[in-house]
């Protein structure tokens, strides 16, 4: 997947022309980025796992389609279209795919 870097334009996209899965695992796409957050789109393989880890900013998920885990700070989320979750920086958490995920991830500077 490419990157699409902006700054100070506005900009328009459909998010569900530009899931593409891939045949096992992750593909990210950077949507947006400026000087304040970024915005990716991850499409994810079922039965994809990611391991516990942390970020170092703030984070939102928001679920476009497909259905998951995200284990968050020690408790399940289920991740279905709709949902949307908060993740504080330096939570721990980690994620499983039962089928195809895609979510848009938003990183934010932490204050």
């Amino acid at each position: 997947m490419t990157s699409t870097t902006l700054s100070t334009s506005s900009f328009v996209t459909q998010i569900k022309d530009q899931i593409e899965y891939p045949g096992g695992g992750v593909l990210s796409k950077v949507i947006l980025k400026d000087n304040n957050c970024q915005h990716t789109l991850f499409c994810l393989a079922g039965g994809t796992e990611i391991s516990e880890h942390t970020a170092t900013r703030n984070a939102t998920v928001n679920v476009i389609e497909g259905k998951g885990i995200l284990t968050l700070e020690g408790e399940d989320i289920t991740l279905e279209p709709g949902v949307f979750v908060f993740m504080p920086a330096h939570a721990p958490h980690a994620l499983k795919t039962e089928e195809n995920l895609a979510f848009l991830l938003t990183l934010s500077e932490a204050k």
